[in-house]
């Protein structure tokens, strides 16, 4: 199995320059490889480009300016040009499926923040300095740059990239291992239903809070937002210093909120797994769930619009977002891949609206968000709950259809 590391790396003030300009150039290679995309489409190419034809020029554009692009690795530069392909290979099957396409943008500096190398040794090494007590990464053009290693690293590396979060620097390594020996068997089995008032409710009956963490941090976000306001837009290289502080106070709010919901969500699916072999949940189609409000023309006056509810739905959409379920699910899969635990995803409609009992389904059994009560039998208990249940049950019956 393939497993991720990421590492805080400690470069110097002369190493750090030269890795900003690692990402430069890098980005101004995207961004060229993308402007002749574009032009031989506008001029009527009946060929489009590919990865290959733009990585056998890569030998000729090194050769022009080796100062930008003849110092860095070969093969980096061939990693960023299919970054570039996947792209497009994404824009167009988003094309045939009839989703919103999303034609691949030009990045700017402050936007290209990874450079990957597909092959540990191949213009990087990791833990270049084996004899060293102090563990080091090799890049080519920027040297031996000290990585803060918190832990070991199991198997064989085969990726490096680097990754650059506002002022900070890590490395990211793929490692080849073998796959762990799974956790002991509990016997235990469990539905759990997500929810916005509740992180989430399992079958047992028990509720764990939404921790809700961009709501805590709300306040100072929006003043946060309100100071960055002040200064007039404009490009990366004319900002002032007290700009440039705004700007980065911002983006360091956000990435808290993302350490924060990482952090929940690893705890959460460690516990799920720890405790249960077979764990259903809904199949939650977030997207799906947190689209816009559509508009209404009012039939009768041209120009206007009817009430559709989009402030409701707007504070729908960001508690949604706020409790990270698709993070959360992707962990929990991940983790029981690790541990030799099954994790089913179940249709989630009328989950909430089936009787456990007498198996009664209704909209009205459900008068309330929390609280469930069955018209037919007369049934009582809380909505999430019963979710959970009907989750667990939908789950094992998925789960004995198909024994393998």
């Amino acid at each position: 199995m393939i497993r991720a590391y990421k590492f805080l790396m400690r470069p110097t003030v002369g190493q750090t320059i030269v890795l900003r300009e690692m990402l430069r150039d890098h980005c101004g290679l995207y961004n060229g490889a993308l402007q002749e995309r574009r032009d031989a489409y506008r001029h009527g190419s009946k060929t489009s480009i590919k990865y290959g034809q733009q990585s056998t020029q890569l030998k000729d554009i090194r050769a022009f300016d080796p100062e930008r692009h003849g110092r860095w690795s070969f093969s980096s530069q061939q990693a960023t040009l299919r970054r570039l392909d996947k792209a497009f290979a994404a824009f167009f099957r988003r094309m045939k499926s009839g989703d919103t396409p999303g034609y691949p943008r030009f990045r700017g500096q402050n936007w290209f923040d990874t450079v990957d190398f597909p092959k540990d040794g191949d213009g990087c090494r990791w833990d270049s300095t084996p004899h060293d007590p102090v563990t080091r990464v090799r890049f080519q053009g920027v040297g031996h740059v000290r990585v803060n290693q918190h832990r070991p690293v199991v198997g064989k590396v085969k990726t490096v990239s680097v990754k650059r979060e506002g002022r900070k620097w890590f490395v990211v390594l793929t490692a080849e291992q073998p796959q762990p020996e799974p956790l002991p068997a509990t016997g235990s089995v469990v539905g759990i239903d997500m929810g916005i008032a509740s992180f989430l409710t399992d079958s047992n009956g028990v509720h764990v809070a939404n921790p809700r963490y961009a709501r805590k941090l709300a306040a100072k976000l929006e003043a946060a937002q309100r100071a960055l306001s002040r200064f007039p837009r404009r490009k990366a290289k004319n900002r002032t210093a007290n700009h440039r502080r705004a700007v980065e106070k911002v983006a360091a709010l956000h990435r808290k909120v993302r350490r924060q919901r990482l952090d929940h969500a690893h705890k959460m699916a460690h516990d799920l797994i720890a405790e249960h072999d077979f764990i259903a949940h809904e199949d939650l189609k977030i997207r799906n769930m947190s689209k816009t409000a559509e508009a209404k023309p009012d039939p009768d006056k041209p120009g206007a619009f009817l009430p559709n509810g989009a402030a409701a739905k707007t504070g729908l959409n960001r508690s949604i977002s706020d409790a990270g379920w698709g993070v959360f699910l992707t962990i929990l899969h991940a983790k029981a891949e690790s541990a030799g635990r099954e994790v089913i995803a179940v249709d989630p409609r009328n989950t909430s609206r089936q009787c456990p009992e007498c198996g009664h389904t209704a909209k009205e059994n459900r008068p309330t968000q929390e609280k469930f009560h069955c018209v037919s039998c007369g049934h009582t208990a809380h909505a999430d709950a019963v979710g959970a249940i009907n989750v667990l049950r939908a789950g094992l019956v998925r789960r004995d259809a198909n024994p393998a």
